[in-house]
């Protein structure tokens, strides 16, 4: 009965995914856990300038947030909600080491079937195809294990490379989101783009694959 339920209304997770050679090294997908906190606080903090500005502000401090102390708290959180159905949290490994997190959230099933996606890389990985490489396998296993028909995504106008990440995954623009969020102390406008399962020739990781861009494992 157990696994009848995590199979049927969970579909997808915990599974992990991958991996994929990209120019950086060997990338998958894995689910988020406890120990990840030093990798996950430390990166955090030291990308600070790197990151906050493309993200949605917070009531609490950068620094109090990303303390190793606030890790146990949010991990089981985003873990609570895989086991409820509504994420799929997953931690971006490269070679083996955790360098970044990718989240599907929203997942609705039923006539919808769509969700969400976001990544967030460590800066010193910026470049070598780690973001495209993990973005390319949520993909496939929202597509695939998950059931997804449709998965989007925001960005903001301004965020060239996460926008580069995005088109090399077959995302298409739909529209410009006026003041859609609070990021770096103002709201700001968001592109919205997005990508359905009949739009994909194969899947996401065979066309980084044709166009050069990864290798199989």
């Amino acid at each position: 009965m157990n696994l009848w339920r995590s199979t049927t209304m969970h579909p997808g997770w915990p599974k992990p995914v991958g991996p994929l050679r990209v120019p950086a090294g060997l990338v998958r997908l894995r689910p988020v856990r406890l120990r990840d906190g030093a990798a996950w606080s430390r990166i955090r903090l030291t990308d600070q300038a790197h990151l906050e500005p493309w993200e949605p502000v917070a009531d609490v401090n950068w620094q109090v947030r990303h303390a190793i102390s606030s890790w146990p708290t949010i991990c089981s959180g985003l873990r609570s909600e895989a086991r409820k159905g509504r994420m799929l949290p997953y931690a971006i490994e490269l070679d083996g080491e955790f360098c970044g997190q990718l989240t599907i959230g929203n997942v609705t099933h039923g006539a919808l079937r769509s969700a969400w996606i976001g990544y967030w890389v460590a800066k010193e990985h910026n470049g070598g195809g780690v973001a495209t490489g993990a973005v390319a396998l949520g993909l496939d296993h929202g597509f695939g294990p998950v059931g997804l028909h449709r998965i989007e995504a925001t960005v903001r106008p301004e965020n060239a490379p996460s926008r580069a990440v995005l088109a090399k995954a077959r995302f298409r623009e739909e529209g410009l989101l006026r003041r859609y969020l609070e990021v770096d102390g103002a709201w700001r406008d968001h592109l919205l783009v997005a990508i359905t399962i009949e739009e994909l020739t194969g899947s996401a990781t065979s066309a980084l694959v044709r166009d050069g861009r990864a290798t199989w494992a």
